[in-house]
């Protein structure tokens, strides 16, 4: 069943001292995609300046400004109206052997190749192959993530933004980022093309119309399977109606909501805050 969302992503950073100048990108624009329509978005920024806009190598829609004149703080607020509707069924799978062949020769190679935020030690790649011993490729990314996610409790601020997949694994505890980028660790293991998706996901499945709902930005999976599939490794749950892609990539690194470089003295309090309304 289609749902129409509306989304409200606010940032707020705070500087230790007012910063002279800053130079920033944001990346909160929700694509329009077979079964996601971005009806409305914009991105408005306090103090006021001049935004524009480009498509990146990924196909993400960043959104670029500078403020040069002395702030003591920037808001970013990202809204946006957004209409999604039910997954269509999985495409039958391709055999591995051609998978392989696909992957080593096409741009599907970049999401087999691992990047300095999916790289795991070689006994956790073991693992996953014993994981995903005589399936196909369905069944393998659903063994996998539930590998992982049996691992790794998510514990929110159990890691920050640098912990490494290892890190989380061996400390049993992490975050959707951290799920995400050991479960495309894992697949790229396998051999199979995965890359990592960022957006949201409405908290509640069955929300009531026009009332707010605080929520967080969410990361989950695609893995490539004769065409791309998203997996959600940190609800065990096939990507549905409740999610909203943003942003594609490699890792983490590929789809920072937010990245900015100030002139000032170092340090800063940013705070984030999500908001969902589902109007239909």
């Amino acid at each position: 069943m289609a749902r129409r969302l509306r989304i409200r992503h606010v940032t707020r950073v705070a500087y230790a001292q007012p910063a002279a100048s800053s130079h920033n990108e944001v990346r909160m624009t929700p694509l329009t995609l077979p079964g996601q329509t971005t009806l409305d978005a914009r991105v408005t920024v306090t103090p006021a300046t001049t935004v524009w806009s480009y498509w990146d190598y990924w196909g993400t829609q960043v959104t670029g400004f500078d403020l040069l004149e002395p702030h003591e703080d920037l808001t970013i607020t990202a809204s946006s109206l957004v209409e999604t509707s039910a997954p269509g069924p999985l495409p039958e799978p391709p055999a591995w052997a051609e998978v392989a062949e696909r992957a080593g020769g096409s741009r599907l190679s970049e999401f087999v190749t691992g990047t300095s935020r999916t790289t795991v030690p070689r006994k956790l790649v073991k693992k996953a192959r014993e994981a995903a011993a005589g399936l196909g490729p369905h069944e393998a990314t659903v063994a996998v993530s539930g590998m992982v996610a049996d691992r790794v409790t998510y514990l929110p601020g159990a890691t920050s933004v640098n912990t490494s997949p290892a890190e989380a694994w061996a400390q049993r505890a992490g975050v959707c980022q951290d799920i995400t980028h050991l479960t495309i660790a894992l697949l790229r293991g396998l051999g199979l093309p995965a890359r990592y998706v960022s957006g949201y996901l409405h908290p509640e499945r069955e929300a009531e119309l026009h009332r707010p709902v605080a929520g967080q930005s969410h990361a989950w999976i695609e893995y490539w399977a004769g065409d791309w599939c998203g997996y959600d490794p940190t609800n065990r749950v096939r990507v549905d109606e409740s999610h909203v892609v943003v942003a594609r990539g490699r890792d983490y690194d590929d789809v920072t909501p937010h990245k900015g470089i100030y002139r000032g003295v170092p340090g800063g309090t940013p705070e984030v805050t999500v908001e969902f309304t589902r109007v239909a």
